[in-house]
């Protein structure tokens, strides 16, 4: 009896410990919102965090997993979570490779590689369409078109080959479809708590922690 009690006294402090972990990450991955979030965003009429949280609301009302709709929130965390200069900035359009970072920003602190993957291909994502569909090019925002130049252009045929054989460009096509439509003004802007709980889950499933 006694062993078993230390056991699940050794237990309960392990997932105290891990809960204190993850309460961190969620300190460094939300801080960028609350400090930058109501900053522009990037030549568009709404601010970051208007235009993050409709693309996870988006995604939401599609019946989405919250693996998803997190990427959906956090597709553009790379503008807002390390300073950058101008060796790293789109003209002012925000920083170059923002995808890429916000990634590697999101690995790093333990989120899946899904979350990971649907933020980092959502810039390749526009030169993908851009090279299949003309009238996605036309219908861009000037600002989009700007970005699109420090992006690479539209993918060139061997290059979107590539990409439409990725089993999950599906997914991809849809986080960009909905980071389009996410620059609607004087939408209210839901409680970043509901955000913080989904990823707190979502970082209690990949450490484990029932």
């Amino acid at each position: 009896m006694e062993t078993a009690a230390v056991a699940r006294n050794s237990v309960q402090i392990g997932q105290t410990f891990m809960n204190n972990q993850i309460e961190s990450v969620l300190d460094q991955v939300f801080e960028p919102y609350l400090k930058h979030g109501a900053d522009d965003y990037i030549g568009e009429s709404v601010s970051q965090i208007e235009h993050m949280s409709q693309c996870a609301e988006l995604a939401r009302r599609q019946g989405y997993d919250d693996e998803v709709i997190l990427a959906a929130f956090f597709h553009d965390l790379g503008h807002i979570c390390a300073k950058y200069d101008k060796t790293d900035n789109m003209g002012g359009y925000g920083r170059i490779s923002h995808e890429k970072v916000g990634a590697d920003f999101l690995r790093a602190r333990g989120f899946s590689e899904k979350i990971a993957i649907l933020v980092e291909k959502h810039v390749e994502t526009k030169r993908y369409l851009c090279a299949r569909n003309s009238a996605y090019y036309n219908n861009l925002s000037p600002a989009s078109k700007q970005t699109l130049i420090f992006q690479g252009g539209p993918m060139p045929a061997t290059e979107a080959e590539a990409f439409e054989s990725d089993p999950l460009h599906y997914l991809y096509i849809e986080v960009r479809t909905w980071d389009e439509l996410a620059k609607q003004k004087n939408q209210p802007v839901p409680d970043l708590d509901i955000y913080r709980s989904m990823a707190r889950k979502h970082l209690q499933q990949q450490y484990g922690i029932s």
